[in-house]
């Protein structure tokens, strides 16, 4: 198997030999090799744990993305925080505080982790799970919507 970088750009494909966008992740978080990748693969062990029918996704140059019926959220690496940004985030309910940034638009919202932070494992799968039952929600309105003027 070929050495993956995550700066190639990587489609889900088994006869192009691409690296697919789960090995892109797996790559970029070996490449990080610090705090910022322990937290993006906790990132992810959540991600899946809160839901299992998740599809990854590499878009945008390098950026992981977690989608179901439409993006949950993504996890950007920068030089001091592992940035979580939730594409709906604005419509999610928050009880426990988590978002702590992008917090002034109308539609995304984001929780930066910093070194040394424990995440509240419990209260992220609620609100990745909060996401993709919003997601899972405006699909099944845009089915219904179809459906009927059909």
């Amino acid at each position: 198997m070929k050495k993956v970088t995550p700066m190639e750009n990587g489609k889900s494909s088994s006869n192009d030999g691409e690296a697919s966008p789960s090995e892109l992740i797996d790559a970029r978080i070996d490449e990080l090799s610090d705090w910022r990748g322990e937290t993006l693969a906790r990132i992810r062990m959540l991600v899946k744990q809160a839901d299992p029918e998740v599809v990854e996704e590499w878009k945008w140059r390098g950026v992981p993305v977690w989608s179901h019926a439409g993006i949950i959220c993504t996890g950007e690496t920068y030089k001091a925080v592992v940035k979580m940004t939730f594409a709906k985030g604005a419509s999610l309910e928050d009880p426990s505080g988590l978002f702590n940034s992008s917090l002034e638009g109308n539609t995304r919202r984001a929780i930066d982790f910093h070194e040394g932070e424990k995440i509240d494992e419990e209260a992220l799968k609620a609100l990745i799970r909060a996401a993709v039952a919003l997601n899972t929600s405006v699909q099944a309105a845009r089915s219904r919507k179809k459906t009927k003027s059909a």
